[in-house]
């Protein structure tokens, strides 16, 4: 396994969230995609100022850590709840493992969206294991 990271879900603010931990953590964005950058089911359909909201960002911090985030924008598996808005991201180092981890966290809990190759390069899956904890499961 690669890393573990957290991963944070924001209700529409996560380009204003993100600059506020940029000034207080350093560092430069490694990846800053909006949904309107996306092919993806869900996104044709959305507004031009939905469109601007972010799908994806990362932050990698001093520590080798990356903070990660999207903003929540209705079609995801589960709504969005403050306090318990946060996924933890486990990076496989291949599809195998990523396959094998995937299946094991969400044995007895909920397989949101199946691990399988993504429009935007590797394979992904999104679950809630037995316990309640969302996880994204990634690999390159």
């Amino acid at each position: 396994m690669k890393a573990l990271n957290p991963y944070l879900n924001f209700p529409g603010n996560t380009e204003e969230a993100f600059n506020f931990y940029q000034s207080v953590f350093g560092g430069e964005f490694s990846a800053l995609v909006r949904f309107g950058d996306m092919k993806m089911e869900g996104c044709e359909n959305m507004t031009d100022a939905d469109k601007t909201k972010i799908m994806h960002i990362s932050l990698p911090l001093a520590t080798g850590h990356i903070l990660m985030a999207t903003d929540v924008m209705g079609h995801e598996p589960k709504p969005f709840i403050e306090g318990t808005n946060v996924t933890l991201a486990l990076h496989a180092d291949n599809p195998e493992e990523g396959q094998k981890l995937y299946d094991a966290l969400s044995k007895n809990g909920e397989a949101m969206i199946p691990f399988g190759p993504v429009e935007w390069g590797g394979q992904w899956g999104m679950l809630t294991d037995a316990y309640g904890i969302q996880w994204m499961v990634d690999c390159e």
